[in-house]
């Protein structure tokens, strides 16, 4: 039975089920076993209709069930916390209930919806490399959704190890001192070489991070690296079109020996921001805020109109040029 056939009652009943789970979930000691075989799970990846979820205590911790979801709950999505079943086929369960979220990452699908990306997330890590060349209006389009949700963001330039042309280098440069003048953190790394994974897995610690970017950047040699015992499908670049074929079909979770937990994500070409507020892209380019309700309209759109604090901000140099250009360019496709 689908959302839309349940009556206001159906649907009421069912919420103050799931919210028995999820309250049982939070309230009893972790060492033992909740009521009816019901134990806390962490999600893993999902696949189609199908969710691999880590037991995350008692004398199971560690065990990864294949399991349903209950219909009459929200999709559930790699990081979120749950309270599963056994079911009657071993290595099987039913989700039940879905813990509250801190955080999820969400974009708009080419039909339409919004789908969820990753929940509980800690760090954003948007990964670029010289080939395929990195966009900038992807990366503030990342960097917009990671200060909307309060995300620690990271900016990885991967495969560091691969010859550059003096163009190359000089832009790469000139790309990282942009974002790195603006606070964001930076780093180089090669999963070749090994050069700057030490860096990566001490700020990767104690977290949960998600890893974004464009197709072909190598994110998946990446977790290969740091994982060495994950064995990961690393993709060609397409060779007609410069651009990364996809590697990863669906998000999936791996824990750092570290500590810490990695979500590697399916690369994308887009990041759309449709499902955020005007206003909160706004404030998702941090060199703004000092500017804002300074304009002398209150509803400036920072584009012709007298007085506005960001154009003069702009015009004095507080504020760099590839970035206004970059947030027009977000506001256009809004």
């Amino acid at each position: 039975m689908s959302r839309k056939q349940l009556n206001k009652r159906q649907l009421a009943r069912i919420q103050q089920q799931q919210d028995n789970h999820a309250a049982k979930a939070s309230t009893i000691n972790p060492a033992f076993p909740l009521p009816q075989a019901t134990l806390r799970g962490l999600v893993l990846s999902r696949f189609g209709k199908q969710l691999d979820v880590e037991i995350q205590e008692g004398e199971l911790a560690g065990q990864v069930l294949r399991c349903f979801q209950r219909s009459n709950l929200d999709a559930v999505v790699s990081g979120d916390e749950v309270v599963l079943q056994h079911d009657a086929t071993p290595g099987t369960g039913v989700v039940v209930a879905l813990l509250p979220r801190r955080s999820l990452l969400q974009r708009p699908h080419k039909s339409g919806e919004i789908k969820a990306v990753a929940a509980n997330i800690d760090t954003l890590v948007i990964v670029i490399a010289p080939e395929p060349a990195p966009h900038q209006n992807l990366i503030d389009r990342y960097l917009v959704a990671a200060e909307t949700l309060r995300l620690r963001p990271l900016l990885l330039l991967t495969k560091s190890d691969l010859p550059q042309t003096p163009e190359q280098h000089d832009s790469l440069t000139a790309l990282l001192t942009l974002y790195t003048t603006l606070g964001y953190r930076a780093l180089r790394v090669s999963s070749k070489t090994g050069a700057g994974l030490d860096l990566l897995r001490a700020q990767l610690a104690e977290a949960t991070a998600i890893f974004v970017g464009q197709s072909g950047v190598g994110k998946s040699a990446l977790i290969n690296a740091l994982l060495l015992e994950v064995a990961t499908v690393e993709g060609a670049l397409s060779a007609a079109e410069d651009k990364g074929r996809h590697t990863t079909t669906a998000a999936r979770l791996f824990h750092l020996r570290g500590g810490g937990r990695l979500i590697d994500s399916p690369g994308i070409r887009e990041f759309g921001l449709g499902h955020i507020a005007a206003q909160q892209v706004l404030e998702g380019f941090v060199e703004f805020r000092p500017w804002l309700g300074a304009c002398r309209f209150r509803d400036c759109r920072h584009g012709a109109e007298d007085d506005c604090a960001l154009r003069e901000a702009l015009a004095r140099g507080d504020i760099d040029p590839r970035r206004m250009q970059s947030y027009q360019q977000i506001c256009n496709s809004l």
